[in-house]
């Protein structure tokens, strides 16, 4: 019977695989200019199930059974599932590392290297400390990014100049923190693990951070700076609100040791998460207690101020009120506008592939790019595209990572390559684009316009060029290798 009706299903032909992606993106369009920011609260995840329906009815027209549309998705959403328990252990492990004061101290130790005669650089290296620590460039630029603007106009610098150097930083943490939504995004999007993907990116990342280090030293040299720059306030707020220690620093040492050790993602961040609850109760006792809205250290209290911080929302005041915004997490709830968004894009999809329409876009695209280097430049100029039509960066991830996933595997390319690259071109590119939901808020924030610090942002537009570089020289691109009738990744 299956067979008989395999036989009935009609080949979907290039202009119908194209009619779900084209309305996808014009309505992300149009709700992105409606909703700005809340588009990703919900709106966006209703637009991709949108999507998959358009899909369906075309896969429907081409007797294509619904239940082997439903049965992709399910089975879509089933290979994500590790991706989705990770996320929720992330959101966890931001709440207790900031409880257990782990992430001020990276903090407070980070603003310790910040001297006049290198203040650009030190800029870009304080920026990027704080957004690993915090996952997220939008805190890092409204908090500490604030007072940089402040002290280098002081010392009479350029606000495009400060500006570049501080969205630098902020997306050099923000694309390797594991805590990043959008570094765990990527992965899932291309097929691949979360450590694996921090790690591959290495070898794009660090030489164009190191490049972008270089030049800000050179325009520090170009420009001067003169004056003392009096970071005291700030430090002092930090340690009257935190017991600053480096003995906290244990917990992502051990954390960095199990990931090295190539222990399962899960299990390595489950480790982190106890750890900082326990580290929270011995160095912020006074915090956990105030954290549970009670007055006095015991049991229940203590018990309610770790579970607070592991699951939802928690505010932590400080004597400087900048400083206020940095000290919030989430926990596990903070993810699930980001699960929503997975669920979703799984259910278009699956649609899209059970259908016939991924496959057909890939062979179109295969045909256009019938090298490595032009499978690479598609997906870097498509990650740009959805960036500039749709405003949104996670979207700049989705739609091309399960439009590209099938081709890059039929070249015999480990799925890493495509996770990187999406960061290399999604993630890091969105803020230089002014009327994306991530420029437009940086710029803002910082108060110097997107066209002002665009010049200066040196890592965020060297990055596709790198990994395009990489590419066109077939450097440190992954192969699929086929061993004992399993692929396995190997290095080239």
């Amino acid at each position: 019977m299956e067979n008989a009706q395999d036989k009935k299903e009609r080949q979907i032909t290039l202009f119908q695989s194209l009619i779900p992606v084209v309305i996808l993106v014009a309505m992300l369009a149009v709700n992105v200019f409606v909703f700005r920011d809340d588009a990703l609260s919900g709106t966006n995840q209703f637009i991709l199930i949108i999507g998959g329906a358009i899909a369906t009815v075309i896969g429907v027209y081409n007797n294509v059974s619904y239940d082997k549309i439903l049965k992709q998705v399910t089975h879509n959403i089933r290979d994500t599932s590790n991706a989705i328990f990770i996320l929720l252990l992330v959101g966890a492990l931001s709440g207790t590392w900031l409880l257990s004061g782990i992430i001020p101290s990276m903090i407070y130790y980070g603003l310790n290297i910040l001297h006049p005669a290198i203040f650009l650089p030190a800029c870009v290296i304080i920026t990027s400390i704080i957004s690993i620590a915090t996952g997220s460039s939008w805190t890092t630029s409204a908090t500490v990014g604030i007072a940089l603007v402040g002290i280098g106009n002081a010392l009479g610098m350029p606000l495009g100049v400060i500006g570049g150097a501080i969205v630098s930083g902020a997306y050099f943490g923000d694309k390797l923190s594991p805590l990043s939504d959008t570094t765990n995004l990527a992965p899932v999007m291309a097929g691949t693990d979360l450590f694996t993907h921090i790690k591959y990116m290495l070898y794009t990342t660090v030489p164009t951070y190191i490049v972008t280090l270089g030049l800000f030293v050179v325009l520090g040299l170009v420009y001067g700076t003169e004056g003392n720059i009096d970071t005291a306030e700030t430090l002092a707020a930090i340690a009257d609100t935190f017991h600053i220690t480096p003995w906290l620093f244990i917990v992502p040492v051990v954390v960095i040791l199990l990931i090295i050790k190539k222990v399962q993602s899960i299990a390595a961040l489950l480790i982190g998460v106890l750890l900082g609850a326990v580290f929270a109760l011995i160095f912020q006792p006074d915090i956990v207690v105030a954290v549970s809205g009670a007055e006095t250290f015991n049991f229940y209290n203590a018990y309610k101020g770790v579970m607070l911080a592991l699951t939802t929302d928690i505010k932590i005041i400080s004597p400087l009120e900048s400083l206020n915004a940095l000290f919030e997490a989430g926990g596990m709830a903070s993810m699930l506008n980001t699960v929503w968004l997975i669920l979703c894009a799984m259910l278009f999809g699956g649609a899209m592939e059970a259908i016939g329409a991924l496959q057909k876009i890939s062979q179109a695209l295969l045909n256009i790019a019938n090298n490595i280097f032009g499978l690479f430049a598609s997906t870097v100029a498509s990650c740009l595209a959805i960036n500039v039509m749709t405003s949104d960066q996670y979207l700049s991830i989705v739609v091309p990572g399960k439009m590209f996933a099938d081709a890059y595997k039929t070249k015999g390319l480990a799925p890493e390559n495509l996770s990187r690259t999406l960061e290399d071109s999604g993630t890091v590119t969105s803020v230089l684009i002014p009327w994306n939901t991530c420029g437009a808020y940086h710029a803002g924030v910082l108060g110097i316009p997107t066209m002002t610090y665009l010049p200066y942002a040196f890592f965020n537009y060297l990055s596709p060029f790198v990994t395009l570089l990489y590419a066109a020289l077939n450097f440190k691109i992954r192969k699929l290798i086929s061993a004992d009738n399993k692929l396995i990744s190997a290095d080239k």
